[in-house]
Parts: C-alpha cells; structure tokens; sequence
C-alpha cells in the first residue's frame, strides 16, 4: 500500500509532510505534491503532518478522488523530488479545503 496526495492539496502545497519521510518519495510539480507509489513505504508519518488532511492511505481514497491514485504516480514519474520544506503559497490558506480544483492542477 502506498498514501496519495489527494485533490485538497492543489494549489495549498504545503510541504511539511516532505521533511518526515524517510525515503524521499514526494515529488513537486507547479502547485501540487504527488507521491511516488513504489518509493513510500507505507510508514504512515507523512499524513498527519498535513494541515489539509490532503494525504490518505490508497485504501482510503474516497471514491470520488480514485484518480489521484494513478495521478500521483504519472505525475511523481516526471516531477523532481523535493525533501525539504518551502514556505507556502501566499494563498495557500484562500485554498485550503476549497473543492472542485482539479481544473486547476498545472502539470
């Protein structure tokens, strides 16, 4: 089992959870955070440091966010890592746990 950046994180990248994995697996894109599915080792740290909650175990995507499963690994295949804190966007509070932005994801 791998965790999945979900839909709450686009445009928030917040980037706490990078500095606790261990095994480096997220990867940054413009404004959205994927996960590697065959780099996370299921050690579970990443997803409570989200102040979204943006991050769920793969067998606790909802339904309706079942694409980010296979969207995260596309997107982890073409982005670099990033294993260390940035400073949020500026609007990243305007949208945190607004819904609907999947339109909004720049690859």
């Amino acid at each position: 089992m791998t965790y999945v950046v979900l839909e709450n994180c686009i445009k928030c990248k917040y980037t706490d959870c990078v500095e606790v994995c261990p095994v480096d697996c997220f990867h940054e894109g413009p404004n959205f955070l994927a996960i590697d599915p065959e780099e996370c080792i299921d050690c579970t740290l990443c997803e409570p440091e989200c102040p979204v909650e943006a991050i769920v175990a793969e067998d606790d995507v909802p339904s309706d966010q079942q694409e980010f499963v296979q969207l995260n690994a596309d997107l982890a295949a073409k982005w670099p890592v990033i294993d260390e804190v940035k400073e949020a966007p500026a609007d990243a509070d305007d949208w945190a746990n607004k819904p609907n932005k999947r339109e909004l994801l720049e690859r």
